[in-house]
């Protein structure tokens, strides 16, 4: 079995990562009205899906670009993700970083903003920019500018077993809060466990932070927090308080604290086995089940994290990550066309008809097929708001450490006081 590493396969970039742009020139009008280098160019493109089946579709499409571009040449270059923060740690040593290379957006990005490595895109896709999903693009923008354009998106919410729920007399997932935790107490009173939590892993433990503060505090604290360096707001004490109020309950499997996610005992097998009854986890949850026990197929329910009693944040409110494609502040105006290609329509549909990636153009929704992606598809059709992974959306050490405090309280040696401080700490030392 393929380990499955959200942190590096998803979301998770290294703070290494801050590219330097290379080639450029500018000339005439392309085919389609923008710029063009004129005479022949070379697109150097970095791409983390070296496997199928994404990667036969970016080959595809590169073969078609160049039919229709006889002067471009679009060199792609597929590596695993590891493979690629490596090495562009060395390229970027060196001085030199690819036209196009993958972003996962957030604070890593900000970062390659601020020290000028990345290209502003806000006016050269200004007449296609209206084809993307508004959701999608949030991840790729920082102060109002637009630096990646996004080719995936997906949601966290919670993968449930609708057998164990009709044993513990739930006959329909909570929209509350309080709700939900009534719900806990039934499947355990049903003897049932009834979350699977991969406590070793840490990164699942802050997907239950972050959401109860995006519910109490809003969308808005969290930038705002980001922006002023300090998390030491009452609501977000609030959201850590209602943490411990479900980690009172006990609601975990046995074990958790050293359960990772992807093994054969950890947190996405104990769903498919049927040894817990939910697990909150993102878009790849039904495929890392059957990869580490069993199939629950119809079974497996989805449904939004739930709303938290007079809280300022917005129940449509969406959390997770995706991907997208950032230039480097030197491309040539190729490298922007080839984006505008791989973003229309029906070039995004074949890659969403995989079931590798989701919707990130509007009216693409219609290629996703598999049933559990049609209920992420829906949720995410429906948001209000995107908030990006936070190990994701801040700098890397700020990150980790929501990470380590949200482990430690859910483990009981941190107080969700002590969380936000500890947070507080390392974003101003950041």
């Amino acid at each position: 079995m393929k380990s499955f590493n959200r942190r590096s396969a998803v979301t998770m970039a290294a703070a290494a990562l801050l590219l330097a742009g290379c080639g450029g020139g500018s000339g005439g009008a392309g085919a389609d009205g923008g710029a063009s280098s004129g005479g022949k160019v070379t697109v150097e493109w970095w791409s983390i899906h070296n496997i199928e089946p994404m990667l036969g579709v970016w080959k595809g499409l590169v073969k078609e670009y160049e039919a229709q571009h006889p002067n471009v040449t679009i060199k792609m270059n597929a590596m695993n993700v590891e493979n690629f923060k490596s090495k562009l740690t060395t390229v970027t040593q060196s001085g030199k970083a690819p036209h196009l290379f993958h972003t996962w957006g957030g604070g890593v990005l900000a970062q390659q903003v601020e020290a000028g490595l990345v290209k502003d895109l806000t006016a050269d896709i200004a007449p296609w920019s209206g084809t993307l999903s508004p959701v999608a693009l949030q991840s790729y923008q920082v102060d109002g500018k637009t630096y990646g354009v996004p080719h995936d998106i997906g949601m966290v919410g919670f993968w449930y077993n609708k057998k164990l729920f009709a044993k513990a007399g739930i006959d329909a997932p909570p929209a509350t809060w309080t709700e939900f935790l009534d719900d806990v107490k039934k499947l355990k009173a049903a003897g049932i466990a009834p979350i699977a939590l991969a406590g070793k892993a840490k990164w699942p433990g802050h997907y239950y932070w972050a959401y109860l503060a995006m519910r109490v505090a809003g969308l808005d604290a969290l930038k705002q927090a980001a922006e002023t360096k300090s998390f030491e707001n009452p609501d977000f004490v609030t959201a850590g308080r209602k943490l411990k109020e479900l980690v009172d309950l006990q609601p975990f499997q046995q074990g958790f604290l050293g359960a990772d996610y992807d093994k054969p005992d950890g947190q996405a097998a104990a769903i498919g086995n049927g040894k817990a009854a939910m697990e909150l986890m993102g878009q790849w949850a039904p495929s890392v089940q059957r990869d580490t026990s069993t199939d629950l197929g119809e079974d497996l329910g989805f449904f939004p994290f739930p709303a938290v009693e007079g809280g300022k944040g917005t129940a449509t409110d969406a959390f997770g990550g995706g991907g997208g494609i950032a230039v480097g502040a030197d491309a040539p105006p190729e490298a922007v066309d080839f984006l505008r290609f791989i973003s229309q329509p029906d070039n995004h549909r074949k890659g969403v008809k995989t079931g590798a990636i989701f919707p990130a153009v509007k009216g693409t929704e219609d290629a996703v097929t598999d049933r559990h992606a049609k209920l992420v598809t829906e949720s995410l059709s429906k948001a209000t708001g995107y908030q990006l992974y936070l190990d994701q959306a801040y700098p890397p050490a700020v990150g980790q450490q929501v990470n380590d405090s949200v482990a430690e309280l859910i483990a009981g040696s941190k107080t969700p006081e002590q969380v936000v401080a500890d947070i507080t700490t390392a974003a101003k030392s950041e």
